[in-house]
């Protein structure tokens, strides 16, 4: 698609790991899951081929074996109800990032969330971000779209808030997510909470930053339009 862009008007946020700092107890969660089914696993190697997947393409990823539709639904299920109970109580976000999607909106930006946690995860995320305003949209991954690298899930974000798709900065903290921004024409910020700039990268991508910490001092919102 083209990169052709004009004035931002929405921000599209994942949300593990560019939310919230849930990424270490996903792959918590998934060592204990493996241990239960008695699974070898290399957890770095599942979470790069997983992370921005949706939950049933995951553990189709994981048993490399045929599984039906409500044995790979009950299988999303019980990994994630793993995740919740671990994160539970250690629950942060990404340093500064409430902070920094309510300063979005003051300045009039749209604010939407595209990801490929199921419903479960979004409502335990947003019951304690206690984001205001909340966001204008939620895609998960368990409404029937593909996962990342696919841009479906950041495509109908844009569409359920109503902006063109080159009007939309995607952030994102994994290799599949900033992927699926280029795919779907998105300009991207990287949030580096569990990956390198450098793996990062790409000619869509407008920043790199550690967290909305950052981004506040260096006046990214002030200098949005130039900079992207």
């Amino acid at each position: 698609m083209s990169l052709t862009h004009g004035k931002v008007e929405a921000f599209i946020f994942d949300m593990d790991g560019t939310m919230i700092e849930s990424m270490p107890w996903h792959a918590r969660s998934w060592v204990t899951f493996a241990e239960r089914h008695g699974l070898k696993l290399d957890v770095s190697d599942i979470l790069a081929r997983t992370t921005g997947r949706t939950g049933v393409e995951c553990m189709h990823e994981l048993f490399e074996r045929k599984l039906s539709d409500d044995e790979a639904q009950a299988m999303v299920h019980e990994k994630e109800e793993i995740y919740r109970e671990l994160f539970h109580d250690k629950f942060e976000e990404v340093a500064g990032f409430t902070a920094f999607a309510k300063a979005a909106v003051a300045r009039g930006l749209k604010v939407a969330v595209g990801t490929a946690g199921d419903k479960h995860n979004i409502e335990f995320a947003m019951s304690r971000l206690k984001m205001d305003p909340l966001p204008l949209a939620i895609v998960g991954g368990d409404e029937g779209f593909s996962g990342k690298p696919t841009p479906a899930i950041f495509l109908e974000a844009a569409r359920r808030i109503g902006v063109a798709p080159e009007r939309c900065i995607v952030f994102e903290d994994a290799p599949f997510g900033i992927e699926a921004a280029r795919r779907g024409g998105m300009r991207a910020v990287a949030v580096c909470s569990t990956h390198t700039a450098a793996e990062l990268a790409g000619p869509h991508v407008i920043a790199a930053v550690r967290d909305y910490n950052e981004l506040a001092h260096s006046n990214f919102l002030e200098t949005l339009d130039d900079a992207a």
